[in-house]
């Protein structure tokens, strides 16, 4: 395995450290973004700001553009000679999907083509993925490996597929490689850059159950009958912090000439939702207000993710693998962002 010091002697010899990053004003993209920054590389951001925030990124790095015009896409990429784009761009909703599927088609899909069109025409032929766990649906065992087979339970998931398997054929006619990042939930906050966890409409647990407990409202915990030991869903929480250097992990073993792969990123330990709930409560020091709902639909037991592979071939490592560590990231975030 080679050292990431390795990659960058590499880089700085064969390649410019031009870097688009689309979707880089949203959660995982900004903190990528601040990563890629740390490094050393020159970093474009494309975001339409429909659900990302333009505080989240120096309006320096920032163009304002729809991945579904193409031709925008293409200009830009012939500015300055690009060496690969990480693609975050996307819709990522479940429950929406469920609601609007071709609202996520549409985006995911339509935008994913869009910007490996411009790709192939500019010739720049690297590209790292962000996909998701939900291209496994309900898995039959945890932990989850890259060779378990896809079988989303959601258009957002099966959106997430299909490009995947886009990119297969786009490796193998136009010799565009990728890495496709399969993760788990991601979570948490970089206390180093000031960035945080803000969806609108919030999805996602951690952030969820802090709100409630700042604002008294109580969170619904949906289904307390499934078969794991408390009866609530077991998640894999990988801080988003993980998350952006397996991205930049990624970019550079492309930039080394690394073949197309996927891998699953997650620290491979489950936690309960009553367990979140207990750690909100320990990092806090209050009560987190909890009324019980139904399951719901598509939302398996168990997804735990098995992480080895990319630890093998890439030297990730998560550096936050206590769960009240990555809460007390976010609520530090949180608090932020309410003054007093």
């Amino acid at each position: 395995m080679n050292s990431p010091s390795y990659y960058n002697q590499l880089l700085d010899i064969t390649h410019s450290r031009n870097i688009l990053v689309t979707g880089g004003a949203g959660y995982i993209g900004s903190h990528t973004v601040h990563r890629l920054a740390q490094r050393g590389y020159d970093v474009t951001v494309v975001d339409d700001l429909s659900r990302g925030y333009r505080h989240n990124v120096d309006a320096a790095r920032l163009r304002e553009l729809n991945l579904a015009d193409t031709p925008a896409l293409e200009k830009l990429l012939a500015e300055k000679p690009f060496s690969a784009v990480i693609h975050f761009a996307a819709y990522i909703a479940v429950g929406e999907s469920m609601v609007k599927p071709e609202l996520h088609f549409s985006n995911n899909l339509g935008g994913s083509l869009s910007l490996l069109s411009a790709m192939t025409r500019a010739g720049v032929r690297r590209l790292v993925f962000s996909s998701t766990a939900a291209v496994y649906g309900t898995p039959e065992t945890s932990p989850v490996t890259e060779q378990m087979p896809h079988a989303p339970v959601s258009p957002y998931g099966e959106s997430k597929v299909m490009v995947e398997r886009i990119l297969g054929w786009f490796d193998g006619i136009h010799q565009l490689r990728s890495i496709a990042l399969r993760y788990f939930n991601a979570s948490g906050a970089d206390p180093a850059s000031g960035l945080g966890e803000e969806h609108d409409p919030e999805t996602h647990l951690i952030p969820l159950l802090l709100r409630a407990v700042l604002t008294g409202q109580p969170i619904t915990l949906f289904g307390t009958d499934y078969d794991t030991p408390d009866g609530t869903c077991i998640r894999d929480y990988v801080h988003v912090a993980d998350l952006a250097e397996a991205h930049v992990l990624a970019l550079e073993a492309l930039l080394a000439g690394s073949a197309s792969d996927a891998f699953n990123v997650g620290t491979g330990r489950g936690h309960s939702v009553r367990e979140v709930i207990r750690a909100v409560e320990e990092v806090t020091g209050r009560a987190v207000p909890v009324r019980v709902g139904p399951r719901r639909e598509g939302d398996p037991p168990v997804l735990v993710a098995c992480s080895d592979k990319l630890r093998r071939a890439l030297g990730w490592k998560p550096r936050y693998e206590d769960l009240r560590e990555i809460v007390a990231t976010a609520w530090e975030f949180e608090k932020s962002r309410r003054p007093g």
